[in-house]
């Protein structure tokens, strides 16, 4: 439940370090989720990924409040790719990453944990709750990008 509290509620909010924050809080549940299958060991491995793409998303996002006028509403960003190209790669690797991307740091663990998930007998909807949470990232994170990077320029 914490990851799907938290998906929902990051896909209504639009400043940029609670939607970062509420998805440390979905990637809490989901590491919560490992442990209760008792995969202790991949849990942490799942903590450690997630720290290193998630302090890179924090190190992006506050390049991006210094450089859009110190204000973290992501509805004012838009169009932020033409002036921060570096921060936008980053930040895409990191999102990706987030989203579990084959070959980023995120996959290695969250393919693990979702694999052993599906082999374990705890009822289809235990899976479809863990399937969803997981599609709640991904439409977050695509979200994030979209309104900050691609998305028109709303601020005044």
């Amino acid at each position: 439940m914490t990851m799907f509290m938290s998906g929902v509620v990051a896909i209504f909010e639009y400043d940029l370090k609670k939607i970062i924050a509420l998805s440390t809080l979905s990637q809490l549940g989901m590491m919560m989720f490992s442990i209760s299958l008792g995969l202790y060991e991949l849990a942490f491995f799942h903590l450690l990924t997630h720290a290193l793409f998630k302090a890179l998303l924090f190190l992006c996002a506050g390049i991006l409040i210094h450089g859009a006028g110190n204000t973290q509403d992501i509805r004012s960003f838009g169009g932020l790719s033409l002036n921060f190209p570096l921060v936008t790669v980053c930040m895409n690797l990191a999102n990706l990453s987030l989203c579990g991307v084959p070959f980023l740091a995120g996959f290695y663990s969250k393919d693990l944990i979702v694999e052993l998930a599906c082999q374990y007998s705890w009822g289809i909807f235990v899976l479809l709750m863990m399937f969803i949470c997981l599609s709640l990232t991904v439409l977050y994170s695509v979200r994030l990008t979209y309104l900050s990077f691609v998305g028109p320029y709303g601020g005044g």
